[in-house]
């Protein structure tokens, strides 16, 4: 089966590209109209364009970079080297093939009537296309083994549709020709099948006796995939009583809430001066007389950590490598109700609050001018750097790692604050305001998501052990 679809696979890569090359009239003559005909359609609604510029980055190197190297991470985690070293063979050379094949071409990107996504490079094939294919067939075919023989079709058909989506939108924005996108796939279909064949056959033919190799449904080694799976299937939940943990989450939500909004009020409404307090006056300008060149560069950098894709990258990062260490879904929870907690404290007291941005020359533009309380970039980065440490906490004693730890705790919220200083869009006090928010709600979000106690096996009643 493998072996057909890299044969046929393989022959329509190279009939495409041999049309390409000798520049076939009637292959021009479709792949103008297809991308005419879907960049006018998109152009003409902004949902439908921004749409498509969000579903194409499912392709871009970016969110395939993310999901193979905590693949790679995953199964090195839980100590499936042979099964993580295919699949960064296979993605290194997916790309090194990617861009040799389009210098060897040389195709340039379509020209269409309204360009939405601005691309540098050639054209044939689409990397995205490409990419896309090898990196969710790599994916699909390591962890096809743990999936249920029911949850197969769809884990699958999640795969194949991502692949098509981002094909489709690549056409759409106008950056790649149908033959493009096809070649793409066909050539992804190939370097994965081909890789796939060389993996199984290198890893179950050593295998003393072997005669062929099992269908892929088996896996792609022989070795036991219970280290695939993410948690085993029986495992304590990671709420053992979800209604009760929300209800000590949501009062703990009422009471940090309550807590903050009378200290906004405090700085913002009490004394008989209009404005901060003195001391937040001395640090926005100190801060603000601090801003070189050099400074202003690296203060940029910073900022992404504590933004909204630096937490978010931080977040899908923490959550699966802490469910791989832990065997538990502990992780990921604690990651999504801390997040989810402090955001909405930070929307909700933001908006009661309006407290007015520090009086000096700000280097963000666009933002809020009533919402200096608290700092949002800090309360994510104090929340996820927890989240980070309770789990390395619970599942490590060695003195490294936890010190590793503490050092992030510091050290990442440290840098961020000093960026909203001096950006000058918060006042010292927001920032100290926002590490209370995050400590206090990663606090509560720490006890309902402790583990059991351990009870031994031999314990006995003290009533009992007396009466001996």
């Amino acid at each position: 089966m493998v072996w057909s679809v890299v044969l046929v696979a393989g022959l329509g890569f190279v009939l495409l590209l041999l049309l390409v090359r000798a520049r076939w009239a009637p292959l021009r003559r479709i792949d103008q109209a297809v991308a005419d005909a879907l960049n006018s359609v998109v152009a003409e609604g902004a949902v439908l364009a921004r749409a498509m510029g969000v579903l194409t980055d499912l392709g871009g190197t970016p969110m395939l970079l993310w999901l193979l190297g905590v693949g790679v991470l995953w199964l090195v985690l839980r100590r499936q080297g042979w099964a993580a070293l295919y699949v960064a063979a296979t993605a290194l050379g997916a790309m090194g093939l990617n861009a040799l094949v389009k210098e060897l071409v040389g195709r340039a990107r379509p020209v269409v009537e309204e360009s939405l996504s601005v691309q540098s490079g050639m054209s044939f094939p689409s990397g995205h296309a490409l990419g896309s294919t090898v990196s969710y067939g790599v994916l699909l075919l390591v962890f096809l083994p743990v999936v249920g023989r029911r949850a197969r079709p769809v884990f699958a058909a999640v795969m194949v549709s991502a692949v098509l989506v981002v094909g489709l939108t690549r056409m759409a924005l106008g950056v790649h020709y149908l033959s493009d996108v096809v070649a793409g796939w066909l050539l992804g279909l190939v370097w994965l099948g081909l890789t796939a064949i060389a993996f199984r056959q290198w890893r179950w033919g050593a295998l003393p006796g072997a005669r062929g190799t099992p269908p892929l449904s088996a896996g792609l080694e022989p070795a036991p995939s219970g280290g695939l799976r993410p948690v085993p299937r029986r495992h304590s939940p990671a709420l053992p009583r979800p209604a009760h943990a929300l209800v000590e989450l949501l009062v703990a939500w009422v009471l940090i809430a309550a807590f903050l909004y009378g200290l906004g009020y405090l700085l913002v409404e009490a004394g008989s001066d209009p404005g901060p307090p003195g001391w937040d006056r001395a640090v926005a300008l100190w801060a603000a007389d601090l801003r070189t060149p050099w400074l202003d560069t690296v203060a940029g950098r910073v900022e992404v950590l504590g933004g909204t894709p630096g937490i978010i990258t931080g977040a899908l990062v923490i959550a699966p490598l802490g469910v791989a260490v832990t065997r538990d879904w502990r992780p990921a929870v604690l990651v999504g109700l801390g997040l989810a907690g402090e955001l909405t404290l930070y929307l909700a007291l933001s908006i009661a609050v309006a407290r007015e941005r520090p009086e000096v020359a700000q280097l963000n533009t666009g933002l809020r001018p009533m919402a200096s309380f608290p700092s949002g970039h800090v309360a994510a980065t104090v929340t996820l750097t927890l989240c980070a440490a309770i789990t390395v906490f619970r599942v490590t004693r060695g003195r490294w790692w936890r010190l590793a730890a503490a050092a992030l705790v510091v050290l990442a919220p440290a840098a961020v604050a000093f960026q909203r200083l001096y950006a000058g869009v918060h006042h010292l006090s927001d920032v100290l305001a926002s590490v209370l928010l995050a400590a206090l709600w990663m606090a509560a979000c720490w006890w309902v998501t402790r583990p059991p106690p351990v009870t031994p096996l031999c314990a006995v009643p003290e009533e009992t052990a007396g009466a001996r």
